[in-house]
């Protein structure tokens, strides 16, 4: 997956550690897209799951969901950093596996992987995608959500810096090709709005999505221009005093099982 700069894992790392506290308020479209995930699942996959790997579980949104949803008796969480441990009791009958997905040797004979908001940071997908495939037994799932091309457009238009993502038609054609039947992929885009772009930066910052601009530097002069520019993507003149100034989420779900 090509990108506009390098992907550093380890700065990715330090970026999602250091929002971790305020990542579960903030992170307002991501639990939308976990929310979105669980419903789309349930309509494939029995109750009962053995033995399950989440890959990415940040502070546990799609965690959560799983556990109310389904009868799991082995659920494996991966993140990258091992601070991540710190939003889950415990007490609670979890197993880890940290690191990073696409260097880790993933737990054989899985029931289902599932993902949210995470795949959009890998350098080779269709590794990772082929590790998943062979770490899953026959007709096991794989059930994700990932990012399209409109996502945080608003930023990428302005500062040049975001990742550049897959098409749905690519995602597919890259489970196919990985041994996945596709029951289920669509896309959607969500908008938050906010009363300045000051407040849109911050949220950023605050979910850790600042991981993408490693190598963008502010100063007093770009910010204004970047206050001035985010102008342009105001669809409504201002209500009581308050303008809406909208942030793009582009989540793209999809439903899958390995065939062979």
């Amino acid at each position: 997956m090509s990108q506009n700069f390098h992907i550093d894992t380890g700065l990715i790392a330090q970026r999602f550690a250091k929002a971790a506290s305020s990542y579960s308020e903030h992170a307002v479209a991501q639990k939308i897209i976990c929310q979105r995930l669980i419903e789309m699942m349930r309509r494939h996959i029995a109750i009962q799951i053995p033995r399950v790997l989440e890959l990415g579980c940040g502070s546990g949104h799609l965690t959560i969901l799983l556990q109310q949803n389904f009868q799991i008796e082995q659920l494996i969480l991966n993140d990258l950093y091992p601070e991540v441990r710190q939003h889950f009791s415990a007490a609670e009958q979890l197993d880890w596996c940290i690191g990073d997905i696409e260097r880790l040797d993933f737990p054989e004979q899985l029931d289902a992987i599932m993902s949210s908001s995470v795949l959009q940071w890998m350098h080779d997908l269709e590794q990772v995608f082929n590790k998943c495939s062979e770490a899953l037994k026959p007709q096991g799932w794989f059930c994700f959500s990932s990012f399209g091309s409109e996502n945080l457009r608003e930023i990428k238009t302005l500062t040049g810096q975001g990742l550049n993502y897959l098409s749905l038609e690519e995602l597919k054609e890259k489970m196919c090709k990985s041994g996945f039947e596709v029951l289920e992929i669509q896309e959607e885009q969500e908008t938050l709005y906010f009363e300045h772009p000051k407040q849109v930066l911050q949220h950023l910052k605050l979910t850790g999505v600042t991981a993408t601009s490693s190598q963008h530097r502010w100063t007093k002069q770009s910010l204004y221009k970047f206050y001035d520019q985010y102008q342009q993507f105001v669809k409504s003149p201002a209500y009581e005093g308050i303008q809406q100034y909208p942030l793009t989420y582009h989540p793209i779900y999809c439903i899958a099982r390995r065939v062979r």
